[in-house]
This record gives structure tokens, sequence and C-alpha cells, in this order.
């Protein structure tokens, strides 16, 4: 990308994204066309090429992301005070297909896996252990302290106790929502061994979480359900660890192709250079892996709304078709049924990035995923089916949703940001800063700049880095939120809890 001190990302927009913080007085020129910034206006923000009038669009990536609330001049700065969203309730669509093929050279690549009994590979060889319900996450906790202090890690990457709330007081969706995504869990092919942890009187009943498992590998995943324990329940938790880890630890690496990860792709803390160069990074990504025979997941429905139609012309067919207009319309209806508007998601450091409207963020979010066809469309907590592009149920929130795209069967979660993040979810969750200040400030927290693409770096050299770094994190090199500790799991919750 040419370094230059603004931006028009398509030839029909009418704005221009500041690259940096744009004076009032200063020109901006498209063109034949000129004019002058009315207002000092902050780097990511955007200003008016035109006059507009009230209510008329304002364009970016091609695409109306809101109409103006008032008349608005040439050179003016754009931002949440005086553009509103189009979004309302749910729509009738109509299947357009626009799919491409993607001409992408396949390479012979590989990484270092963790072949599993059932054909998936993991990217980490790692102990796990899963309470039923939270109320011997205390327990799980001391269990997972105790196992790392006698074995020192040798032989495995590491020893987690996924702590959760439910389990039990909970109806419906819900109680099924948390039984799939702690099943998902213990299938992960990240896991070498899991321990599941009971108490035994919980709604989650052992034995029957246990069946939803299907035919699960019972040398590596083991049940221990506290209250049927006589005496210390460590202590004979730790003689079923004792074997899981003796197993695990045997696990080595191995030559496996690339057509084997699957990828989740999310953003949070978004600002006005996340659809600029972040996120069409991993969208490059994307769609090379791919082409490999490989598999991405975009979630955040939340955060398609404004730019659904571009993902549900990419469908394979009808029925992919039909499936996202469901889950578009079904997390629209979710949101009015709690009496709130479906327009209102931007936060309030998205503002402050330069993120004015959810139209604004979904153009802007959904570029993750490249032009690859859509090939699959997942319920939450649903298991992934096909290789491709898939689409998976969940909402924005960054740790619910990365939980989703974990527990679907990604490997690893790439993670964009503008306005930076230390967490992460139970698989590598790999950040990629959108802009270089934030990449320098926080590199404690930051894996991969690609705010590189405005500072003269083309995205064919800097895909190929990102491609090199992801390749390399599968064969175990850790990312920030594991070098840091940050792991954690969330789980959707929408009913009542008893």
């Amino acid at each position: 990308m040419k370094q230059t001190a603004y931006l028009q990302i398509n030839k029909g927009d009418n704005v221009v994204v500041c690259l940096r913080p744009i004076n009032a007085g200063e020109e901006i020129k498209i063109g034949n066309h000129a004019v002058q910034a009315l207002r000092n206006t902050p780097a990511g923000h955007k200003i008016l090429l035109c006059d507009t009038p009230k209510d008329k669009p304002i364009i970016k990536y091609g695409y109306p992301i809101g109409r103006a609330k008032e008349n608005l001049k040439a050179g003016e700065w754009v931002n949440e005070n005086n553009i509103q969203t189009n979004l309302s309730g749910t729509l009738e669509y109509e299947y357009r297909p626009a799919i491409k093929p993607l001409s992408i050279e396949q390479e012979d690549r590989t990484f270092k896996g963790f072949m599993r009994k059932n054909g998936e590979v993991g990217i980490r060889n790692e102990i796990w252990i899963v309470p039923t319900v939270g109320c011997v996450n205390g327990i799980a906790e001391r269990l997972a302290q105790k196992l790392e202090q006698e074995t020192q890690l040798k032989g495995v990457d590491a020893i987690h106790a996924w702590h959760h709330n439910y389990g039990c007081s909970q109806l419906g969706d819900d109680h099924e929502n948390t039984r799939k995504v702690l099943r998902d869990i213990c299938l992960h092919p990240n896991a070498g061994a899991v321990l599941v942890l009971s108490l035994g009187c919980e709604n989650n009943q052992p034995e029957d979480f246990m069946k939803m498992l299907g035919d699960y590998d019972r040398e590596r995943i083991r049940l221990l359900v506290t209250q049927r324990v006589e005496g210390d329940e460590i202590e004979e938790g730790m003689k079923i660890l004792r074997k899981l880890y003796k197993t695990a630890a045997q696990d080595k690496r191995e030559e496996v192709p690339v057509s084997k990860l699957r990828i989740g792709l999310k953003c949070g803390g978004s600002d006005g250079f996340s659809g600029i160069t972040a996120n069409p990074l991993v969208g490059e990504f994307s769609d090379w892996l791919i082409a490999q025979g490989g598999t991405t997941i975009l979630t955040e429905v939340p955060e398609m709304f404004g730019a659904e139609t571009i993902l549900m012309n990419r469908c394979q067919t009808p029925e992919l078709f039909q499936k996202t207009v469901h889950l578009i319309n079904n997390f629209k209806e979710y949101f009015l049924s709690h009496g709130e508007p479906v327009g209102e998601n931007p936060s309030p450091g998205n503002k402050a990035g330069g993120i004015s409207t959810l139209e604004d963020k979904a153009l802007g979010c959904t570029q993750k995923c490249g032009h690859a066809p859509v090939s699959g469309v997942l319920e939450y907590a649903e298991r992934l089916k096909t290789n491709g592009l898939n689409l998976l149920s969940a909402p924005g929130n960054d740790l619910v949703a990365s939980t989703a795209l974990a527990a679907s069967g990604c490997q690893m979660v790439l993670f964009t940001t503008g306005r930076g993040t230390p967490f992460g979810t139970f698989v590598p969750t790999m950040k990629i800063s959108t802009n270089s200040q934030l990449f320098k400030s926080k590199q404690n927290w930051i894996d991969f700049n690609a705010g590189e693409l405005m500072e003269g770096v083309d995205m064919l050299t800097l895909r190929n880095l990102f491609i090199d770094r992801i390749i390399a994190t599968a064969n175990g090199e850790k990312v920030k939120n594991e070098m840091n500790g940050y792991r954690e799991i969330a789980i959707f919750k929408n009913g009542v809890t008893l």
C-alpha cells in the first residue's frame, strides 16, 4: 500500500479514511477532485468528499455504511454523531450467486502436528481437565496445578482446567449449549488427554454427558465423579491424570499437509484501519489456506449485518444460502426479542478508532474471510463437517465467539485488533495489529503487525510472512496469550438461571 495521508478504499466511496491525523484546512485530493478538511480529523476516521444531503448514503468499501443525519458539507469529519445506521429488522433475501473460483497456486506446505486416532490433527499436545459443572472448578484447578508441579510439563505442551459457571441451573437451549461446548472441548485435537470432572448431582449428568462424546478414545478421555469418591477426590483424580499423562507424553509431532489446518477468524477492538490492513491480510491468508484444501471459519453474526448479502451470494448452493439467511435473521430476532436494536454494536473503542456504524464495522469485519465460496454454515456449538470457508453462529463478544470457533474444531484463532487485547481462548489466539503504533506499544500482546501495509510493504510479501508465522505457530511456537498464560472459555447464554 502506497504511503499517503488518506485512502479512498473504493472508487465509488464518498469518503476517504485518514491514515494519519488530518488538520483542518488540509487538502484532500482524489483525481481531479479536491476538498479541504473542515475539522481536525483523527487517524482511522472518515472525511466526506462531497456535499451530502440529510438521509443520503455515506459510501465506504463501495457499499452504504449508513446515511447522513443532517446536511453535510464536503470536507466534514464523518463519525457516529452525524451518520446513522440503515439497519432495522429481519429481511427477505434473494439468492444471486456471485461465486468466483480462487486463482491461487497450490503449494506443497506442511506443518508438524499431532495425529489423532480419528484422523484430526492437533497443533498442541495438552492435558485438559473439563468440569461438567462449575461446582468443581476449584478441584479442577488444584488437579491441574498438582499435575504440572509433578510432571514439570515434560512431554506435553500445557495442562489446563477450563473453568465455567454452568452445567446446572440452566434450561433448554442454554443447557444444551453448555453440554455441546464442553463435548467439543473434550474431543478437540489439541488435547492429548482429558479428565472429565463431575460433581454427580448436576443437571449435566456425567453418564449422559459421556454418551454425547460418541465413539471417543477411552484411553485418552476419562471420567471422575467426585461425589462417588470415598475419601480424597484429589488423590483419586491424580491417579487418573498420571495415567493420562503417561499416554499423552508419548505423542510426537509428525509432518502433515496444511490442508489439515482449521483456523478461526475473529476481530475485536477494531478501528478504522481494520478493514484496510489486518482484516484484508487475514482474508488473503484465508483464501490461500482454502486453496490448499484447508478450512477457515468466520463468526460474529451481528458483525455481518450490513455485509450479509456479500456472504449469501458466495454460498455454493441454494441450501447454504437459506442457512445463511436463517443465521442472520435468527440473530436479528434474538436482538429484537430483548428489545434491542439490531444496528447498535460498535463499542466506544470502535467509535474512537473510526468505526461509526455497524455496517461500517461489518464491511471491514467480513474481509477476514477473503473471497472464497461459502461451503458450510454451522449452528452454535456444532462441530465442523466441511472443509473450506464456513460461517458459524455466535455473537460478537470476543471470548464467547473465540470459544465457539475453537469448539467447532479450529486449532487456532486469528484475532485482528486496532485497540489491543491480551485475552486468549483454549486454543492459541494470535493477535494481529491493524497499525504499527499498537504493535510497538503492546508487544507483550501482539503477535503480528499488519500495519506495515500502510508503510510500503506489499500485500503478497506480508501475506507470505504471515503464512510462515501461522505455520510456525502450528509447529509449536507459542503466541503471546500462551506465553502470558491468558487462556479461558466463555459459553453463550440466553435464557434464565434457576
